[in-house]
């Protein structure tokens, strides 16, 4: 399958239940509490990588989430926070950018699903997390496992789902998240990621959000790039034509 036509495929997919099949918008509900946690998982693992501490992890059945994960200097704090944002667009252009053959789809779903399942283990506290995160994971796990055994393409339609609405979240929720100063999480009001930063870092907080926007869509547009100039799967693995000498008459 071409990685164009799998994007599409999963684009069409995504649309199509969300606005024609019957309670399509809860069906795709746990989708979006999926984005919530890589936004999270974002901030925190850019913690630990920071040398900083990542405690918790909640999300909200409002699909709100939050993570409590910091580090001990300005520039770091700020970098967490950029972590979070850019966590969604830039695992979305992954998916939609390497992951074009089945063999690439069951590892992602994998990985996918064991992070979930650890994530729920160390990080997860909150009951919408518990409840949504585990159907994900055994889902994601299935596909990778014993899902689709028998047609394994379709695979990779699952994590071009992924990826697409990934990239759906980043050009709705992040976009509009991105250039305001509060929040309300939970029922309370708290600073927003973009307005830590420039608290952080200084400046205002539509610069920074205008630069982060930039940034995520840059990434989403260069996958697709990348995506859509890619041969197929079995073209790649094609061997070269060979030159065949034909006999030709002689007058």
């Amino acid at each position: 399958m071409h990685p164009r036509t799998a994007i599409l495929v999963a684009a069409a997919l995504v649309y199509v239940v969300g606005a024609y099949v019957p309670f399509g918008q809860e069906a795709l509900y746990p989708l979006t509490l999926f984005t919530t946690w890589v936004h999270e998982m974002g901030h925190g693992l850019t913690a630990l990588v920071l040398g900083g501490q990542f405690y918790e992890l909640q999300i909200f059945k409002n699909a709100s989430g939050f993570a409590v994960a910091g580090a001990s200097s300005h520039w770091a704090n700020a970098l967490v926070s950029i972590g979070g944002l850019l966590a969604p667009p830039f695992v979305g252009a992954l998916l939609i950018a390497v992951v074009h053959g089945p063999r690439r789809a069951r590892i992602a779903l994998a990985i996918l699903a064991l992070a979930i399942a650890v994530s729920l283990v160390i990080w997860v506290r909150s009951t919408t997390g518990w409840i949504a995160m585990p159907i994900v994971a055994l889902a994601l796990g299935w596909s990778a496992w014993k899902g689709f055994a028998e047609h394994p393409e379709r695979r990779v339609i699952v994590c071009q789902v992924l990826g697409v609405v990934l990239a759906l979240d980043t050009l709705t929720r992040m976009v509009s998240y991105v250039f305001t100063k509060e929040v309300v999480v939970d029922g309370a009001k708290a600073r927003s990621d973009i307005q830590s930063v420039a608290e952080n870092l200084g400046g205002s907080y539509v610069m920074w959000g205008l630069l982060i926007t930039a940034i995520a869509v840059g990434l989403l547009a260069g996958a697709l790039w990348w995506a859509w100039r890619r041969p197929t799967v079995s073209s790649i693995n094609a061997p070269p034509p060979r030159n065949i000498a034909r006999p030709y008459n002689v007058a």
